[in-house]
């Protein structure tokens, strides 16, 4: 045997258990998937074929479409506090001279923090009882039902979840502060730009890459939230906090549908693709400075 035959033979046999990983992680379910998106299957038996009808069926599900409101109400709330938020933890950390790295551990925590234990230390601080309320009523003689209100359950869940990934989001943009040359700012500052000037033409437009890549992250995370809606609310009220996770997990395990719990998750994914396509051509452009 050649040395260039042998060579060859130990390549496939080392890729040949990353496609193994992928047909058994992968391949199988994605196949399962899209069999039990065009069929009826109640976890017993064979599935039955029926075409199209569960997409069709998609489009009079009230209750999707409530889900679709839901979650685009939770971005209005999620997307400009969190990256507000983490833009300046960036900035400050940037310019932070002193105990930089204690300070980055310290919001790290909230991401790695278990979803289920902050979710009930949250749920008992906005509580009716909790603190949050305890102050509001001894300094103005008001409580806010945090969670029992229509309007104001998704934003309480959107504040939850902006204090969990304000920390790791804020690393990815001063990573790409890290990485604008500070000639830069010192050729601007001998023009005369000011502070504001220089955060607007010159760090905005660099940080472009690291913003998309921000807020890619965040629609994710929006279409695919669970634990705190799961744990605190369970959709309500009024399913005013159900998320399309938890709407495929009442789907398939309460009502014993898979095949369309499957198909919410196939639209589900299409709608977060278009969002994130949506997002590259308005906001990810070529860095210009002006």
């Amino acid at each position: 045997m050649s040395l260039k035959r042998r060579e060859a033979r130990l390549g496939w046999g080392l890729v040949s258990i990353y496609f193994l990983y992928t047909a058994i992680f992968w391949g199988y379910p994605f196949v399962w998937m899209l069999i039990l998106a065009f069929s009826r299957w109640k976890f017993v038996g064979s599935p039955k074929f029926v075409g199209l009808q569960n997409f069709f069926r998609i489009f009079e599900d009230k209750m999707f479409w409530r889900v679709f409101l839901n979650t685009m109400n939770f971005l209005s709330y999620f997307i400009p506090m969190v990256f507000i938020a983490s833009i300046l933890f960036a900035i400050a950390l940037n310019r932070m001279k002193y105990f930089k790295t204690f300070v980055t551990l310290s919001f790290l925590v909230a991401y790695v923090s278990s979803g289920v234990a902050y979710s009930i230390m949250f749920q008992r601080i906005f509580s009716e009882t909790g603190p949050i309320n305890r102050f509001l009523y001894n300094a103005f003689g008001i409580t806010i039902p945090w969670f029992t209100d229509p309007q104001l359950a998704m934003l309480t869940i959107a504040i939850m979840v902006t204090w969990k990934f304000v920390g790791y989001y804020g690393l990815i943009l001063y990573s790409g502060l890290q990485a604008i040359p500070k000639s830069i700012f010192e050729a601007a500052e001998l023009d005369g730009a000011t502070s504001w000037v220089k955060f607007w033409k010159i760090t905005l437009p660099l940080l472009n890459p690291a913003i998309v890549t921000v807020l890619i992250l965040a629609v994710n995370l929006s279409f695919g939230i669970f634990t705190e809606p799961y744990m605190i609310t369970g959709g309500g009220p009024m399913n005013r906090t159900l998320t399309f996770m938890l709407y495929m997990y009442n789907t398939a395990f309460q009502r014993i549908n898979p095949s369309y719990a499957t198909t919410i998750a196939i639209m589900t994914a299409l709608i977060n693709f278009s969002i994130v396509i949506f997002i590259r051509k308005v906001i990810e452009k070529e860095v210009t400075i002006v």
